[in-house]
């Protein structure tokens, strides 16, 4: 649940403020999209968490990525990319429409499909920066890794009532925890480790 609230946070955070150490604009109205996409992700919540905390897991979010690991700028912004295009995949399933009341979901995929077109200028101006794929290889494996645990753990779960909450938690703070990425694309002089 804990890593849920983290991801959803840091998916906000890391689109909070403009990206200028890339050499790329955010649109002004990005990070209010991210602020808006937290406020969705809460309003979700169908039951309490506390009901099921039997069915509290963990899903090992990477939180070396965004703690002070020596990421290159395309690293960032893929990692943050990544992590969008991971959440609107997981919300834009069969079993999740069946899950979540409708309206909110349209609001979540609008909103995270808003700020992953604006990151993918980024990622293609970071990627020509830097000039290698292999780069981003590693963290977002790692995040697509984590994924897929969430994935397997509502599988196991029948995505039931409770397994879904738990999941809507863990997103919301695995999200937070990525504001160390966006304060460091954020940084006034871009430095963000060894490049």
């Amino acid at each position: 649940m804990a890593l849920l609230l983290s991801l959803l946070a840091a998916l906000v955070m890391c689109s909070c403020g403009p990206i200028g150490s890339l050499g790329c604009d955010l649109p002004q109205n990005h990070g209010q999209l991210s602020r808006k996409t937290l406020v969705v992700l809460g309003q979700m919540k169908r039951i309490s968490p506390f009901l099921c905390r039997k069915d509290r897991s963990d899903f090992r979010f990477p939180q070396e990525m965004v703690n002070g690991s020596q990421l290159q700028k395309a690293q960032v912004v893929s990692v943050l990319h990544q992590m969008l295009q991971q959440i609107i995949h997981l919300f834009h399933t069969e079993r999740s429409s069946a899950a979540w009341n409708t309206t909110l979901l349209v609001k979540l995929h609008t909103g995270l499909h808003q700020q992953l077109e604006h990151l993918e200028t980024c990622l293609v101006h970071a990627m020509g920066e830097e000039d290698s794929a292999r780069v981003i290889e590693d963290p977002t494996l790692a995040l697509r890794r984590y994924f897929r645990r969430i994935h397997l753990y509502l599988q196991e779960k029948n995505y039931s009532d409770c397994a879904w909450e738990i999941v809507r938690v863990e997103i919301m703070r695995s999200f937070s925890s990525s504001t160390n990425l966006q304060e460091r694309l954020r940084s006034k002089d871009g430095d963000l480790g060894s490049s």
